[in-house]
């Protein structure tokens, strides 16, 4: 089978991560990185012996795949103009920034039979894989996503900047619709929401209280996932998944009534799990582990918290 030709638009501090994963897979070839700045081109694209372009139409007939690392702002007229010619698409989180280019993007692809994935890098932390499994209706879950300032980041709201991941993975987990959300939130260094608290509710009665902050002195990712008689903690930082399970018997000795497990996974890439599911979704016709469908339902709801959200002054 012949190579995949790959290609990065958009090659900041994320998006030269992705060049350097396209060029250890066995199956692609790396042809390009294209950047704005032609420096910052050419100095990702030297130690991966790609070209380095500043005009992402020159890829064009020349790659099947693509992933767009662009500002959040870009992303539709992007990954349209590749979607039209034919080429597959893996774009940053958010995937857009309104529902109706979400669709149309969705609606390019199945048009001209493109896999579009979306990168929420979550998904494939090994913590949040070795969860799915253990799932059982989940009734109640807590996440906080704590980041220290970095100015890099605000172009979005820190909904759409941290929380999403959050927001994505609990709509992954939980079978049910959003039936209402609640949020509040404060600006604090810049003009948006730098710091809120968010409290979903699904049709079918469970819960999820949502924290973000992007204004914290330290950096922290957790979630907990309660469902009956079971109480799963996951840190995404240091990739542990900790499980507590009640006795069957609740009248057994309170020393024997929880009992605790720990998965440790040590280190592990998420980027590279993601990029490899998105070339082996190309190479089986299969859909990406979040699709474009996903990264809407996501975008979704975190423009249904921020609708919702007061701020606090």
């Amino acid at each position: 089978m012949a190579l995949l030709r790959c290609a990065v638009v958009g090659v900041g501090y994320l998006g030269k991560f992705h060049a350097q994963k396209y060029a250890k897979i066995a199956e692609c070839e790396l042809v390009a990185v294209v950047d704005s700045r032609q420096e910052q081109a050419a100095e990702v694209a030297a130690p991966l012996n790609c070209a380095a372009l500043t005009d992402y139409r020159e890829l064009l007939g020349k790659v099947d795949a693509v992933s767009i690392v662009v500002p959040t702002q870009g992303h539709y007229e992007v990954c349209a103009e590749f979607l039209r010619a034919g080429v597959h698409v893996l774009v940053e989180k958010p995937m857009t920034t309104t529902l109706e280019q979400a669709d149309e993007l969705i609606r390019l692809a199945k048009e001209n039979q493109c896999v579009l994935a979306v990168g929420h890098l979550e998904r494939f932390n090994p913590a949040a894989l070795a969860l799915e499994p253990l799932l059982s209706d989940p009734r109640f879950i807590d996440s906080s996503r704590l980041a220290p300032f970095k100015p890099r980041a605000t172009d979005v709201s820190v909904l759409l900047d941290l929380m999403i991941h959050d927001v994505d993975l609990i709509l992954s987990l939980v079978d049910s619709e959003l039936e209402s959300v609640d949020c509040s939130g404060a600006r604090v260094l810049t003009n948006d929401i730098d710091i809120a608290n968010a409290r979903i509710r699904f049709a079918n009665g469970c819960v999820a209280n949502v924290t973000a902050s992007r204004v914290s002195a330290k950096s922290e990712r957790k979630m907990r996932v309660f469902q009956a008689q079971a109480c799963h903690s996951l840190d995404f930082q240091s990739r542990t998944l900790t499980t507590y399970r009640g006795a069957t018997d609740p009248m057994v000795d309170p020393e024997q009534a929880i009992t605790r497990q720990e998965q440790s996974f040590g280190e592990a890439d998420p980027l590279f799990a993601e990029i490899v599911d998105f070339v082996d979704s190309i190479r089986h016709q299969r859909p990406p582990k979040v699709s474009g469908e996903s990264g809407r339902r996501a975008l979704e709801a975190v423009q249904r918290i921020t609708e919702a959200t007061r701020l606090i002054s």
